[in-house]
């Protein structure tokens, strides 16, 4: 079951002066709907860079489940891994794809063009990851980094993959930049990437 995250979201009042707006749980959640103890929380989202500043922000994480930032925008989120199950070891690519589909991110599913590991991605953002909890695996094209609280992993577009292979969950803290890939770079990738 998902535990609520306390989002305290700041403002101004009519003068301009420092307010909080909203104090309570962080309203968007998604579960997997496989495995109830693998869930993320939107915590926020901005859709152009600089991003504008108001009075009061609307809410910017409903709607459907959207992996990637908007254009120029940022994704705030954290997600809670569960331990990795044999049936996410075990997927075809088109169970990959297709848990990538229900992320609204299809495209980013490298498994069986490159990627090792059925939760292997690229995306076109530079991410930040925070281990917030427990311990996880990056699995990347040739290799393994093994991660514990405290550490930071700062992901520039990369094929990998976050594999929880533990016996307890691990949480982390992501936040999202849109990015672009250099076309000599991206002319590198395995060919559908």
């Amino acid at each position: 079951m998902a535990t609520p995250i306390r989002r305290v979201v700041m403002g101004h009042d009519d003068n301009g002066k420092a307010v909080v707006i909203e104090d309570g749980p962080a309203p968007f959640v998604h579960i997997n709907p496989k495995n109830d103890d693998d869930w993320s929380t939107d915590l926020w989202r901005t859709g152009e860079t600089p991003a504008k500043i108001v009075q009061r922000h609307d809410e910017p994480t409903l709607g459907p489940r959207r992996q990637m930032p908007q254009k120029n925008g940022s994704v705030f989120r954290i997600n809670h891994f569960a331990p990795e199950t044999e049936d996410v070891r075990n997927r075809t690519v088109e169970e990959a794809r297709a848990a990538f589909r229900a992320l609204g991110n299809e495209p980013a599913s490298t498994y069986g063009r490159g990627g090792s590991h059925p939760a292997s991605h690229r995306t076109e953002t530079i991410d930040y990851a925070l281990i917030l909890s427990g311990e996880i695996t990056m699995v990347i094209d040739d290799g393994e980094v093994e991660l514990k609280a405290g550490d930071v992993v700062i992901q520039c577009g990369t094929n990998h993959a976050w594999v929880n292979r533990s016996d307890k969950a691990c949480e982390v803290m992501f936040v999202l930049l849109d990015g672009e890939f250099d076309p000599d770079l991206a002319a590198k990738f395995p060919q559908g990437d």
